[in-house]
């Protein structure tokens, strides 16, 4: 009966040092672990900013050619705004 009693506290202490010190270790790398590779863009997510920035760039060349044509045309136009 003693041995049984015995078992029952081992295990009783067993099971709180987990809940008290394995567990929050355990939770607290894998949410580093998750945050470390959220941290990063993904291969997609860098193929999209590169054709954002190209399409960026072409608007930009687009709209210093119809500055162009404006000023050659209408000069003064910017004032008129």
């Amino acid at each position: 009966m003693m041995a049984g009693m015995a078992l029952g506290v081992v295990i009783l202490i067993l099971g709180i040092l987990f809940l008290v010190i394995i567990l929050p270790i355990w939770i607290v790398a894998h949410y580093v672990t998750r945050w470390r590779a959220a941290r990063g863009l993904s291969a997609a997510d860098e193929r999209m900013l590169a054709e954002l920035w190209e399409s960026a760039r072409k608007l930009e060349q687009r709209i210093d050619g119809l500055e162009r044509v404006f000023d050659a045309e209408a000069p003064g136009w910017r004032s008129r705004a």
